[in-house]
């Protein structure tokens, strides 16, 4: 099983009226309740992590295992959409990314963006939409196991 996971928005909550606190590896904190949620998804599924984030090459996987476990996520493996083209449209990278994979079922997509709201039906079942200013929540979390469960 995989989570196609963003973090902005996700794992980050936007809040414009401060900036987030970076930690020391120089990437921003993770809210708390982010956190919870995706530890509980991770240990209700055994499902790996696949970074779609826009963040993805500025670190190694070793770096990103490294700040997730920092952060306080344990026992998970991680990948990242292992795409170099600059695509402006997150709908179309993770379409392209699903359709190069055939990847029919066995995933859930974690993100913010709203242009993945527009993904054919099949793939939108598959979806969960974050609130940019909340990030991943338990009703979130909630729905993401039910369709990692769902296979």
């Amino acid at each position: 099983m995989l989570i196609l996971l963003d973090i902005d928005g996700v794992m980050i909550p936007a809040t414009s009226w401060k900036a987030p606190q970076i930690m020391d590896d120089g990437f921003p904190e993770f809210s708390s309740r982010a956190v919870n949620s995706l530890q509980r998804i991770l240990n209700e599924t055994e499902a790996s992590i696949v970074l779609t984030t826009s963040h993805k090459f500025k670190y190694s996987l070793k770096e990103w295992k490294t700040i997730f476990i920092t952060r306080g996520i344990s026992n998970f493996s991680i990948k990242k959409i292992n795409n170099r083209k600059n695509y402006f449209d997150r709908k179309q990278e993770v379409l392209d990314w699903i359709n190069k994979k055939e990847i029919t079922s066995g995933y859930v997509i974690i993100d913010d963006d709203k242009s993945l709201n527009s993904l054919p039906l099949n793939i939108k079942r598959k979806f969960t939409q974050t609130s940019p200013l909340v990030g991943l929540n338990e009703e979130r979390a909630n729905f993401a196991i039910s369709i990692l469960k769902d296979f």
